[in-house]
């Protein structure tokens, strides 16, 4: 279709639709005449025929409206001419030609009626334009008229009316011009009140009028110098800002943010806040110890203000040290109280605006303050960890610019106070767990306290090798808490309500440091005061605390509550010597007044200077554990170590004695002895001198141990006078169970600091170390009684008696007196010793019971020495032991006599049976060797024949041999 529009186009004719666009061309169009349509229709009209013959056609017929066709065929002709072949070349072209020709006619056909519709639209059109030509006229022609009916003078008096409105909008201009142009005057002086909000205010006022009369050249200088006057107030806007670091002001602060919501540089505000409170930690710390370390110089040498802050704190001096600390810490005080200040300001004041937010209307301005508000509460609490991470490392640089080691154990102390104080303020400021402080902290007070705690030990074994064991004298409600040491301990402790007695609204309800100090004050101000404590009061005079408490240990009671506390608290359980007894009466006391030789002493606790010292090693222990938590179990460690070598000196004093064993009695309990054992190997340093040759582990291993003890010779243990020295056992014995009893009493404090990885540690010390402490006194009162009561002259008494008589006897032996004689003197010796020192129940009790152990044991190795025994020789000594029974209950009130039955049962054997004997022998395995056979060979005779003998020997013998 195409190419019959281009042919269409190069023999002149055009297409319907493209003719209506030009009028000339309609007129000019040639329409095929009827002979044409008619010869056109005469011929073959096969479609597909004409198709073939229009594809026939050359594409360069249809290539433009230049082409020119003739010249094209001429060129085309051969050089030499053949008439035939023109002619049928000719009927080719006419044959396309007529085909074209016919597609024409078809498509003028087709188009016949769009032409005819599009020509009356045409005509239609040139109708409307000649009337609206018409009505132009018209309105000309009245427009004519209107200007001949106004005069001149009227648009003249228009003109002047104008002329005067825009006069007077000139004046009320130039009026607003003359105003900006003293605007800054009012500037300044707001600038110097610190009206930034005003300022700002009237600023943007300013430049709203500015730019209103921008088209005035005078305007142009006066918007530049607002500009100008903006950054100003924004650059003053900024160092005011600086000053909230330090000393926050509710009324200031309130003025700068107001002035930066002015400005819609909220959020800019916050940035530049923390800049400056980071660049505030800076200068203040660094100005702090620029002050001391020029103060120490005692010049204004400028070299120091040159100087890092790392290397000016190893310019401190060690008297300046904690002075510089402290006040150090006050600065860093002040920032971060400012910071905690400035989030309580804006949490109040978003709470304000979210409440007049919900009042208003605007919904955009609500997202964008929103918006804000999240950004800023964001931005404050992750400053919080930022500014607390900036304190750590200032304080731990200045911490490791000086040596820690070179302090005193109370400077020491007080520094550690000092940090543990800041790491209580980090903790409430941010919720951190301070670890760089913890760390750097741990290190240095572990190194530190290493070799304190190495000092104290060999001070421990200076004492206890110049220990005489006196009696410390201190008043009978003598507590720990009243030392100097243990102060801490009672400043959390409530003194007359106890914690688990306080309402539980006031327990929970704790005030943060910042609560506390908010309004004023500095939690570090108090530090300086804690070294000048309240002196102590907790010596006594020698004995009693005055002549009435003389007077009244010997006043007779008339009733249970005449007796006096101290009196209750000492009467205990007799088997047990732990139970008190819950009430004495007046008979009870007079009664008891014989085997209690403490009558005569204020019940005040017994221990001497050097386990006041351990005390008080102890306490200041306690005071480390406390302050610096983290090395709570390192702290434990060392004090257990404190205990272990005193127990092991008293036990090496008095206790040690390798005939105790010997005995069988079982004096030093499997626990005790383990115990002793492990203190040895871990803390006993028992080589002479140092081996050259040893491994470097094992030269470490020696610098953790401590020699081992000596007893001082101004202590003298071996005179009978004295009971050999047992007023320093007592003194030495019960010192050690008082120690315990103060273990105790820690224990609670010390579990609840102790890490729960670390609690088993704890709980062995407690169970294996400390409860062992009163089974000392058994192997070390035995040693008393061992030598108090002459034994051997007794047996030599024994052997003397002749026990094969033939009658009864009605008068006991002579040995007995000679026993109760000893018993009596010995009593007398406890009364004498008790005037030195107060013996306490438990203590004679383990006495007595001791001598009389040894006595009954005696008294059955002195009956197995028999050679002969008759029937009535057995009466006789059932004679004798009864007599010594009844004579001894009337000195001591021990109940039951020990080991009554040993020698009862011992006696009693003799009248036995041969089988019920060989029962009795695998039955009391108690007995020796020796006293089973002699108890067989004495019946030899009487019921016994030899070849009973021989089974019961054998029997003996078999008990025996697993032994050997």
């Amino acid at each position: 279709m195409q190419k019959i529009k281009s042919l269409m186009t190069r023999q002149g004719l055009k297409s319907p639709p493209e003719s209506l666009s030009d009028l000339g061309a309609i007129e000019s169009l040639r329409v095929p005449g009827k002979e044409e349509f008619r010869e056109l229709r005469e011929q073959p009209t096969d479609p597909q025929a004409e198709q073939e013959l229009i594809n026939s056609i050359e594409q360069i017929y249809f290539s433009s409206d230049s082409f020119d066709i003739v010249k094209y065929e001429l060129e085309k002709l051969p050089p030499v001419l053949n008439l035939q072949e023109l002619e049928e070349y000719r009927d080719k072209l006419k044959q396309q030609q007529a085909a074209v020709s016919r597609k024409v006619a078809d498509l003028i056909l087709e188009k016949q009626p769009a032409y005819v519709k599009e020509l009356e639209r045409v005509t239609s059109l040139q109708t409307g334009l000649q009337l609206a030509a018409v009505i132009c006229t018209n309105g000309r022609r009245h427009l004519n008229i209107a200007k001949e009916g106004f005069t001149q003078a009227s648009l003249g008096l228009l003109a002047n009316q104008r002329k005067r409105q825009l006069l007077i909008g000139l004046l009320q201009s130039l009026r607003t011009i003359k105003t900006l142009q003293r605007t800054d005057v009012r500037l300044s002086e707001m600038l110097e009140e610190e009206d930034y909000p005003g300022a700002i205010q009237l600023c943007l006022e300013c430049q709203k009028a500015a730019s209103t009369f921008k088209h005035y050249s005078c305007i142009s200088e006066l918007n530049s110098k607002l500009q100008d006057t903006l950054e100003q107030i924004e650059e003053q806007l900024d160092v005011a800002l600086s000053k909230i670091c330090k000393n926050f002001d509710i009324n200031h602060y309130t003025k700068v943010q107001q002035a930066y919501r002015l400005l819609g540089k909220t959020q800019t505000a916050m940035d530049q806040l923390h800049m400056h409170f980071t660049q505030a930690i800076h200068n203040t710390v660094f100005q702090v110890v620029l002050g001391y370390v020029e103060l120490c110089a005692g010049n204004t040498d400028t070299k120091f203000q040159k100087l890092q802050y790392k290397d000016l704190c190893t310019h401190i001096t060690p008297d300046s040290y904690i002075p510089c600390l402290a006040d150090l810490c006050k600065a860093l005080w002040e920032v971060m109280l400012s910071y905690y200040r400035t989030m309580e300001w804006h949490e109040k004041h978003d709470n304000e605006d979210t409440t007049s937010a919900s009042e208003g209307s605007n919904m955009m301005s609500t997202e964008e303050t929103n918006f804000d508000r999240g950004y800023i509460k964001k931005k404050l609490e992750h400053g919080l960890t930022r500014i607390w991470q900036d304190v750590q490392l200032k304080v731990k640089t200045y911490l490791l610019g000086t040596d820690l080691s070179i302090f005193k154990y109370d400077d020491f102390i007080f520094v550690l106070d000092i940090i543990s104080r800041l790491m209580q303020v980090g903790e409430e400021f941010c919720g951190s767990k301070s670890e760089v402080l913890q760390e750097s902290i741990r290190k240095q007070s572990v190194n530190y306290f290493k070799n304190y705690h190495r000092t104290r030990l060999d001070e421990l074994r200076m004492f206890l090798e110049n220990e005489t064991w006196e009696l410390c004298p201190v008043k009978s409600n003598f507590s720990i808490l009243q030392l100097h040491e243990f102060k801490f301990m009672e400043q959390s402790r409530s003194p007359s309500v106890s914690p688990s007695k306080q309402p539980a609204s006031a327990s929970s309800k704790t005030v943060t440091l910042f609560e506390q100090y908010c309004s004023g004050g500095n939690p570090f101000e108090i530090q300086a005061n804690h070294k000048d404590e309240e002196t102590e009061d907790v010596l006594a005079s020698n004995g009693y605390e005055s002549d009435e408490q003389e007077k009244s240990a010997y006043q007779e009671y008339d009733s249970d509550s005449d007796v006096p506390e101290e009196l209750k608290r000492d009467y205990v359980d007799e088997q047990t010597g732990d139970a008190p007894v819950k009430s004495i009466s007046r008979e009870t006391l007079k009664s008891r007044k014989k085997s209690d030789y403490s009558l005569n002493k204020v019940n005040a606790p017994i221990l001497t200077n050097t386990t006041l010292n351990v005390i008080r090693l102890v306490g200041k222990y306690m005071q480390m554990m406390n302050i610096l938590k983290p090395i709570a179990f390192d702290v434990i460690h060392f004090m257990s170590q404190l205990f272990d070598y005193y127990l092991y000196a008293i036990y090496t004093f008095f206790g040690r004695n390798d005939s105790l064993e010997s005995t069988g009695l079982g004096l030093s309990s499997s626990r005790l002895r383990t115990t002793l054992n492990r203190i040895q190997e871990s803390l006993i340093d028992l080589e002479v001198s140092v081996d050259p040759t040893a491994t470097l582990t094992a030269a470490e291993e020696r610098k953790e141990k401590v020699p081992s003890p000596h007893l001082s010779h101004l202590v003298v243990l071996t005179s009978g006078d004295t009971l050999y020295g047992l007023a320093e056992r007592v003194v030495a014995t019960e010192s050690l169970v008082f120690l315990a009893e103060q273990f105790e009493f820690l224990q609670p404090h010390l579990d609840a600091v102790m890490p729960a990885a670390k609690k088993p540690f704890l709980q062995q010390f407690y169970s294996q170390t400390v409860s062992t402490a009163s089974e000392l006194r058994k192997p070390i009162y035995w040693i008393v009684a061992g030598k108090a009561i002459d034994y051997e002259q007794m047996l030599l008494l024994m052997a003397n008696v002749k026990w094969d008589v033939k009658e009864i006897m009605s008068q006991h032996n002579v040995y007995v007196d000679a026993l109760l004689k000893e018993f009596e003197q010995f009593n007398r010796r406890l009364n004498e010793v008790s005037k030195r020192v107060r013996i306490p129940l438990p203590v004679s009790n383990i006495l007595w019971e001791h001598c009389i152990r040894l006595a009954n044991r005696t008294i059955v190795e002195g009956y197995a020495n028999v050679k002969k025994c008759s029937n009535e020789g057995r009466a006789l000594m059932q004679l004798d032991f009864q007599q010594f029974l009844m004579k001894l209950e009337k000195l001591t009130d021990i109940r039951p006599i020990p080991d009554k039955e040993f020698v009862e049962t011992y006696i009693k054997a003799y009248y036995l049976t041969e089988n019920d004997m060989e029962r009795w022998i695998k039955e009391h395995r108690e007995y020796s060797m020796k006293q089973l056979t002699n108890l067989v060979n004495v019946c030899l005779g009487s019921h016994i024949n030899k070849k009973a003998r021989q089974k019961l020997l054998a029997a003996i013998d078999d008990i025996d041999r697993p032994k050997r």
